[in-house]
């Protein structure tokens, strides 16, 4: 089968090679062609564009770049029209990828696949017309989500788990020692702080230099930044001494394995961190304190902005944004996850990473698609894959292993 697949963030780079392998152990003759990132190319097809070429984030930097937003979303369009795919299987990246579900949909007449479901339940809910008209299937990460769409909105979807557990379990250096790590990367012995400030260089912007700035004079400690794929040393240069703060590439579960305490900018950063069982400090800024504010208050349908908290449905983490984002804030955090024993034990081995767990370990055995979409295309290879993804975990993997 031809498979097109569009993702538009190294998260979604991530997810969608882990899929792209599951489908070929269930379909050798499968056949790519993407949007994504160096992670999807390595399981080969043709990459088309790369997401750091589209990684536009804020209404100002969108309003900027639209004609090449507008660019490559024609681009997309032909290209998948000229490939004459099987399916297309669109991955989270909702403002790009609905309107590209709208035109393969009711133009192409090709099935649509919505991998890691958009989350309407936190913000523009009216977005659920575009799934019922435009989707044909959509697959859940999180467990909340099935009850969401079916009580709410009468929509059956498929929970598949989430794939932050299969990558985190799965990962090749498991057994690495910190000596290890430190030497291959020219680090001192120092513990490690890691920071995680993001993915696009308008976030990394935002929030690197107030966590640097929150870390000075924790001479006892290394910071080590995990440097986000698609961006290049220079631009973080802009940012850091190497004096006062390292820079590894690639290898974010490396670091992590080894960090005595993390901080992360919201998404799913903090549910990886949490599963590597690092204190850590939810930390965004965002524009306009007082209107980001008044929008989370009065728009935004949930308590909390990590999936961390979202998961357990309490606050694990402390989260800091608009108002409570400054250097003096995040400080007074992070000394707490580092030095206060008591706070330190509850986030390590307290009722709170239990209650992560708990919320990401259900596991459904099999995830078939609807007999709607069966009819209109053979998709018993792809049937196949999801349902090894979905069973992944339950077959190969414990909770117990991540760690």
């Amino acid at each position: 089968m031809k498979y097109y697949i569009i993702a538009g963030e190294a998260s979604g780079d991530l997810h969608a090679s882990n899929l792209m392998a599951a489908i070929k152990e269930n379909d050798p003759n499968a056949s790519f062609r993407y949007f994504g990132g160096d992670l999807m190319q390595k399981q080969g097809g043709t990459l088309v564009k790369h997401y750091r070429e589209m990684a536009f984030m804020g209404f100002i930097p969108v309003l900027l770049n639209l004609k090449t937003i507008l660019n490559n979303m024609q681009i997309c369009k032909d290209d998948i029209k000229a490939f004459a795919t099987d399916v297309v299987i669109l991955v989270d990246y909702p403002g790009f990828n609905f309107k590209i579900a709208k035109y393969v949909k009711h133009q192409l007449h090709i099935p649509v696949v919505y991998y890691i479901s958009p989350k309407i339940w936190a913000w523009k809910e009216h977005r659920i017309k575009n799934i019922k008209n435009d989707v044909d299937e959509l697959l859940c990460i999180l467990p909340f989500e099935v009850d969401y769409f079916k009580n709410k909105h009468q929509l059956a979807v498929n929970y598949v788990g989430n794939p932050s557990v299969d990558s985190v379990a799965l990962r090749p250096d498991k057994d690495e020692t910190f000596e290890e790590f430190t030497s291959s990367n020219g680090l001192s012995n120092k513990p490690i702080i890691a920071l995680l400030a993001g993915s696009r260089k308008q976030e990394i912007q935002n929030n690197l230099p107030v966590m640097l700035d929150a870390v000075k004079g924790l001479d006892t400690y290394q910071i080590v930044l995990a440097g986000a794929p698609g961006i290049d040393n220079d631009y973080y240069n802009r940012f850091i001494a190497p004096e006062t703060c390292k820079i590894v590439f690639g290898q974010t579960y490396r670091l992590l394995q080894q960090a005595q305490a993390a901080l992360v900018t919201s998404g799913t950063a903090t549910l990886e961190t949490a599963l590597f069982k690092v204190p850590q400090v939810v930390c965004y800024k965002t524009p306009l304190k007082s209107i980001s504010k008044y929008v989370f208050k009065y728009f935004f349908k949930i308590k909390y902005i990590s999936l961390v908290n979202l998961i357990a449905d309490k606050a694990v983490v402390t989260e800091l944004f608009t108002d409570n984002f400054t250097p003096e804030h995040i400080r007074q955090e992070l000394d707490k996850v580092l030095f206060n024993t008591t706070h330190r034990q509850e986030m390590l081995h307290g009722e709170s990473i239990k209650d992560i767990e708990k919320g990401i370990s259900t596991r459904v055995t099999k995830s078939e698609f609807t007999s709607n979409l069966s009819q209109k295309v053979s998709i018993s290879d792809m049937s196949r894959a999801m349902a090894e993804l979905a069973s992944n975990v339950e077959t190969k993997i414990s909770l117990e292993d991540i760690n």
